[in-house]
């Protein structure tokens, strides 16, 4: 109950303390020492430059690849990405929405939000191990966003902006250095995994404090870009999106895990971490698209809103879940 209370605590705190700096500086009470979009950015460096990748490299250090199967975990969270995807189309389709809110709808039921919440809450509720294989789910997050995610944003909206190459794309995610920096910590402490050497214990409260910290000043980057205008208008595909979010994605996907057996591994483990990361909410990449691709923004920002708020409930039910499994 303890890591139940803490995870909320700390998310909660973190948007509500990024909201209250944006709204202070917006009202010139506070003067920040950057602009709001320059602190969001360093403030994302911050956590994904240096706390996460240490805490990755640390934690994949010592995780079991002793089963194989488990090597099937990015394959389950790019399908998750893309089955989500889909469900929003549909859902636009249903709606018969037009091609801009099309594609944020894809966007807001593909993308999710695995690295900030996601990792957080597998840190404290599965620990260690758990959270190394975080970085196995994710694996091709970043490269699945920028290679496909973001050009079918772009195709399924009519976006007629400057079209480059599929390995043009690829080049350019793999050398982004928040994409660099994760794989180089998962292959490092692979590598580290493999060679049996063994992790220094100083490591140890390293992990305990470097996840909560490095997701506080994600979670808090967050609070500095969010806006409650429009959320009205937008009620019933940000609802929509929700369910697909937190109850539709994670149904196909832990079918997808049981099928492959991960239930039998390590007590369920990697079935576990299936059943958090597949039930995260809307990731803020789907901003990302949307203002990049001059979509409906404001029907972005409701979805991703919205789907985040259902944390409420998300992580007390998952919370039980895991209990119980």
């Amino acid at each position: 109950m303890d890591k139940l209370l803490f995870s909320l605590t700390l998310i909660g705190s973190g948007l509500a303390l990024g909201y209250l700096l944006q709204q202070l500086d917006r009202a010139s009470i506070i003067s920040l020492p950057l602009p709001l979009i320059g602190l969001r950015k360093l403030l994302q460096k911050i956590g994904l430059l240096f706390f996460m990748p240490v805490s990755f490299l640390a934690a994949v250090w010592t995780v079991s690849f002793d089963n194989l199967r488990v090597a099937l975990l990015p394959v389950i969270g790019t399908t998750a990405l893309i089955g989500g995807g889909l469900l929003g189309l549909l859902f636009a389709r249903i709606l018969n929405k037009p091609a801009e809110q099309r594609a944020v709808l894809f966007c807001c039921g593909s993308f999710s939000n695995l690295g900030a919440i996601g990792s957080l809450i597998c840190f404290m509720f599965l620990g260690e191990a758990g959270f190394a294989l975080v970085a196995l789910y994710r694996m091709i997050e970043e490269i699945y966003y920028y290679a496909v995610g973001f050009p079918l944003a772009r195709f399924i909206s009519g976006s007629h902006k400057a079209h480059q190459s599929l390995g043009r794309r690829l080049v350019t995610v793999l050398t982004d250095p928040f994409v660099a920096a994760a794989l180089s910590a998962f292959f490092i402490g692979l590598s580290l995994n493999l060679t049996g050497i063994a992790r220094p214990p100083v490591f140890i409260p390293i992990t305990a404090w470097f996840v909560p910290a490095g997701t506080f000043v994600l979670i808090v980057s967050i609070g500095l870009g969010m806006r409650f205008s429009g959320i009205r208008a937008s009620l019933v595909e940000s609802l929509g999106v929700s369910l697909i979010k937190c109850l539709a994605v994670p149904l196909f996907s832990l079918l997808f895990a049981y099928l492959c057996g991960l239930h039998r591994i390590d007590g369920g483990l990697p079935f576990k971490v299936v059943l958090v990361l597949s039930a995260m909410p809307v990731a803020f990449n789907a901003l990302v698209a949307a203002s990049i691709y001059d979509l409906d923004l404001d029907l972005a920002n409701s979805c991703w809103l919205m789907s985040t708020s259902t944390l409420l409930v998300v992580i007390p039910g998952l919370y039980l879940l895991l209990r119980g499994f």
